[in-house]
């Protein structure tokens, strides 16, 4: 059997690669949408891909089924329970995909979505201790999936919490301890909220360690799922649509290097300029009216936190890392990119009336303002997990997450100082509150492990 785990930092996903070597057949899951590094893979080893199956219709990126499919003729596979635009052949619980002698069995896992599927794979038709289980997101290491994500429109949290706890508690939790686990997601997803940055788990470890998996009646496990979940990034709901639907396949070539000139006229006609320059420089100077998203960074989540999925955007990147930005939002749908800006200094240069700069303090300059006779709005920009542990006293919370549809609930007319952890989404939430015409908005530098870190003057 050849077994590979592909992970993406960036949005925490893992997608798989399972094989016969004897006979070349191969099954990809859970892939992401630029699709090259299966394929290579795949052709490197003799494979065939005859198979991508999604575990189920994920929210938080845009699945390449659409993508492997053309490019290896395979068939796209679903559970029961999924309705599509394209075709898919449909699996049933316990249904068997012979590779050869490496065979795959679909287990129905409803209730992070009603479709949701766990894969198990046997490196022989008849061994009875399963080598792994791809659980998807219905069981993560140390969490499960949540079931109140906008994937399951005209389903409660609490019907599905009700399937997931059949799922975990009587399913999965009945497969033997040494059974491997290999989730879709690990920390930092929005998926869950306890995740581990483990790749790898067993059953038998998840049923000790696991807050989720311990003995508990169904009442008391679907309270706990449900309760405490980050807010999730606004493109959830349009990411879980758009993988049931049709749609253009991505084409990493045809991302665009404009010209200055080609930039600015776009940009005059209404394109979004998204800039993933770190924090400093996008202070330092940057166009008016953009938006800082870092790329070194959850780039394409929190991209899709703050920017709408049908509004023409343009790219300027670091270090000539705009091909790489393009491919990113494309992995969470964002497809109405025009191009990125080859010599971004060029055209900051050339055109200095366009330029603005981002007001920034210090933890000490925000200490005197807060003692001062006109104290600013200090908002948290944080999850609430985060700020459970210490938080700026006086301070308001409000998750980046909810900022876009929230920013009008701040004063226009008093200075507002954003913060997180480090100061990369306070970044994002400042410039979004600039772009929404807050005059009097700052950054402050180093977030809330500064605040930490600076002990008050005496």
């Amino acid at each position: 059997m050849y077994f590979a785990q592909f992970y993406l930092d960036c949005l925490s996903q893992a997608s798989y690669l399972i094989a016969d070597e004897r006979t070349g057949r191969a099954v990809v899951v859970d892939p992401r949408r630029d699709v090259d590094e299966y394929v290579a893979d795949a052709a490197a080893r003799g494979f065939t891909v005859e198979a991508v199956v999604n575990t189920h219709f994920h929210a938080d990126f845009l699945a390449g089924h659409l993508e492997l499919a053309d490019r290896t003729g395979a068939w796209i596979g679903y559970g029961q329970r999924a309705e599509t635009d394209y075709p898919i052949r449909k699996l049933a619980d316990g249904e068997r995909i012979e590779l050869g002698d490496v065979t795959l069995e679909i287990m129905e896992t409803p209730g992070h979505t009603p479709e949701s599927i766990s894969i198990l794979v046997f490196e022989q038709p008849d061994d009875t201790v399963p080598y792994g289980v791809l659980t998807g997101d219905a069981l993560f290491i140390g969490d499960v999936g949540r079931p109140d994500l906008l994937a399951s429109a005209g389903v409660t949290a609490e019907e599905l919490g009700t399937m997931l706890y059949d799922s975990v508690h009587r399913k999965l939790m009945g497969l033997p301890d040494e059974t491997l686990v290999f989730p879709a997601h690990g920390a930092g997803s929005a998926c869950g909220k306890n995740l581990s940055t483990d790749r790898q788990s067993t059953i038998g470890r998840e049923r000790a360690t696991n807050y989720a998996c311990a003995p508990m009646d169904e009442a008391t496990f679907v309270a706990l799922v449900t309760e405490g979940q980050p807010t999730a990034p606004g493109y959830f709901g349009y990411d879980a649509d758009l993988n049931r639907r049709e749609r253009e396949l991505f084409d990493p070539a045809a991302v665009r290097a404009l010209t200055g000139a080609e930039f600015l006229r776009l940009r005059a006609g209404g394109a979004l300029v998204v800039d993933g320059r770190d924090p400093a420089a996008f202070a330092a100077g940057h166009l008016a009216e953009s938006l800082n998203v870092p790329a070194d960074g959850r780039f394409a989540e929190q991209s899709g936190t703050v920017l709408e999925p049908d509004r023409e955007l343009l790219v300027i990147a670091p270090e000539e890392r705009g091909p790489e930005l393009v491919t990113r939002l494309a992995r969470i749908g964002f497809d109405k990119v025009a191009g990125h800006l080859a010599d971004p200094e060029d055209v900051f240069v050339a055109h200095p009336e366009l330029m603005r700069q981002g007001a920034r303090l210090t933890v000490h300059a925000l200490r005197a303002e807060l003692a001062g006779a006109r104290p600013p709005l200090v908002v948290d920009v944080r999850g609430a997990g985060e700020r459970e542990n210490g938080a700026i006293p006086g301070s308001l919370h409000l998750p980046l997450a909810e900022l876009p549809t929230r920013h009008g609930e701040l004063p226009t007319d008093r200075p507002v100082v954003l913060h997180c952890a480090g100061g990369s989404r306070s970044s994002i939430a400042a410039s979004l509150l600039r772009h929404h015409g807050h005059p009097h908005t700052y950054d402050l530098i180093g977030g809330y492990g500064a605040w930490e870190a600076a002990p008050e003057e005496a």
